[in-house]
């Protein structure tokens, strides 16, 4: 979770935490695997997207100086917004995500791989879900950790697991694996994206173990399928 209002925690004890030696298939890459991954294309998923049934009681703000005009949408087997894209790098102490790095980083994220550490931002594709509010709340729709989510952007696809909670009021966050796979830049101070990214989130979908990449891609595609089919 990140919030441009909150004040930096001081942040005690700097030595970094070892980097868990996962499988390339269990942590993932923070190089763009492809233009998209799975079989269907951004395109097809976009096409699906372009009315939204408001499901939230209110909009969210992009960022805390921005006017509340995202809805969160529904559709069969999904949930979805339209928004920017702001870099979360909380989690696991990496090179890319630590302290020095991010001025709003914080050593947790609200869901934790198999083995009860907090997810690793630098290397796993991850969503950020706004916290429960009066204005939405995610658990009733669905949503749960490691639920699958489709992330578009340039005509790309990238298949992330929601993986940490956000403020109350905005929403459009993503960790930093999945800004660098859709070519947006990771940097958590500088980076990000101003618009253009849509968040398709898959209603009752689980990823196990929460940290596989390739289980979200195998499961996203096949649920992509579905919506598809759905809509």
């Amino acid at each position: 979770m990140r919030s441009r209002t909150l004040t930096l925690a001081a942040v005690a004890g700097a030595a970094l935490l070892a980097t868990a030696a996962l499988p390339a298939s269990a942590s993932g890459s923070v190089t763009p695997r492809s233009a998209q991954e799975g079989s269907v294309s951004a395109a097809d998923l976009l096409a699906k997207v372009t009315s939204c049934s408001q499901i939230s009681n209110g909009k969210y703000k992009t960022d805390d100086e921005t006017s509340a005009t995202i809805p969160v949408c529904g559709k069969n087997g999904a949930v979805f917004w339209k928004a920017d894209m702001d870099i979360d790098c909380d989690g696991q102490v990496t090179g890319k995500c630590n302290g020095d790095a991010d001025p709003w980083f914080q050593d947790d994220t609200a869901f934790h791989q198999s083995d009860g550490k907090p997810l690793r931002a630098e290397s796993l594709p991850y969503v950020v879900v706004p916290s429960t509010s009066s204005i939405w709340k995610y658990t009733s729709y669905g949503i749960k950790g490691g639920g699958v989510v489709a992330v578009i952007y340039n005509n790309k696809v990238e298949y992330a697991v929601v993986g940490d909670t956000g403020p109350t009021k905005i929403i459009g966050e993503a960790s930093y694996a999945t800004a660098k796979a859709l070519g947006i830049d990771p940097d958590p101070a500088t980076g990000g994206a101003d618009s253009g990214v849509t968040y398709i989130l898959f209603k009752n979908s689980q990823v196990s173990p929460i940290e596989s990449h390739s289980a979200a891609v195998s499961l996203g595609d096949s649920l992509a399928k579905q919506f598809l089919q759905n809509n």
